[in-house]
């Protein structure tokens, strides 16, 4: 049966990897459910910690496959820090040996990895500052694939961070208000991600992004994949549904995006019909053929003179 089980895998795998036409840019993963994995099992917390390290190993595998340009874990958050004392001293341990052997890694420097690391990185334990300090180093030179590590992170500290940053620079001259723009904020953001999230997932059977990324997630409406699987139990068959669903959603994004141009142009005076439809038609067969259709028929219908 756990032949029969991991063929039928392989197959549904090579079934979906063959419905995808592409990969999203920035993939951002929150890494749930390594406690509720070893506490099923019966087994000590860090445990489950010890066996998610092996899945996040097979995602940045995964996404260098698919042509994903950027992976950010959510490895460490900062309310991570009121756990217990023993079990977060075990999760020091582990990210200091797995950032390290990241850094060695013939693999990662085969795909020519960058390994940076987001957040509050001042209140780590030095020995993990030092690891992250190698990693960054070790990698520093790469740009074919990005993978930040996000510890000690919350989402609103960045934001208000960068917040405090842009009211000082205000207060002491240096930046005039009427010059404040998204580029400002960007600039006073923790250094990592270098493009803005495609599609963000959580394992584990919770529905929310619990604070990760705000700025560049959702402000980028990003799409979101959840699944019950617990980290240690991501499959390549997860990874490459939460793809689809990305894809998908992109599909919906065009459409709604070419309904919208056509209300405009229908909108606009005669002046700037001619240029505004020769620009609309290049977008519209930029789109499926289902969705032109679709749109062509709406657009029909709305041209249909009516009685008085």
């Amino acid at each position: 049966m756990d032949r029969l089980r991991t063929w039928a895998h392989r197959v549904y795998e090579r079934v979906l990897e063959s419905e995808l036409s592409g990969a999203p840019d920035h993939v951002a993963v929150i890494q749930d459910g390594n406690r509720r994995y070893a506490s099923r099992r019966g087994a000590d917390p860090t445990e489950g910690h010890k066996e998610g390290a092996q899945t996040t190993e097979a995602v940045l595998n995964w996404c260098d496959e698919l042509g994903v340009r950027e992976l950010t874990l959510y490895a460490f958050s900062t309310e991570n820090f009121d756990r217990p004392d023993d079990e977060v001293g075990v999760l020091f341990d582990l990210i200091e040996r797995k950032l390290r052997e990241f850094a060695d890694a013939d693999r990662v420097h085969d795909a020519e990895v960058c390994i940076r690391v987001i957040g509050e990185t001042h209140h780590l334990p030095e020995r993990v500052r030092a690891a992250v300090d190698y990693a960054e180093r070790r990698t520093a030179a790469y740009d074919r694939l990005y993978l930040n590590v996000a510890l000690a992170y919350g989402g609103r500290a960045e934001l208000l961070s960068a917040a405090r940053e842009v009211a000082s620079a205000v207060e002491t001259g240096e930046l005039d208000p009427d010059d404040i723009d998204v580029g400002t904020v960007e600039n006073r953001l923790y250094e990592g991600p270098t493009r803005d999230v495609d599609l963000i997932i959580r394992t584990g059977g919770d529905e929310r992004t619990s604070n990760f990324l705000p700025w560049h997630a959702n402000g980028n409406e990003a799409a979101a994949y959840f699944c019950t699987p617990y980290w240690p139990e991501f499959r390549k068959v997860d990874f490459l549904r939460s793809i689809r669903t990305y894809e998908s959603r992109e599909e919906s994004w065009r459409a709604t995006r070419a309904r919208r141009a056509y209300t405009l142009v229908r909108a606009l005076g005669a002046a700037e019909v001619s240029e505004a439809r020769r620009a609309l038609q290049r977008f519209k067969d930029a789109l499926p053929s289902s969705e032109r259709e679709a749109i062509a028929d709406e657009t029909d219908a709305e041209a249909e003179p009516t009685a008085d």
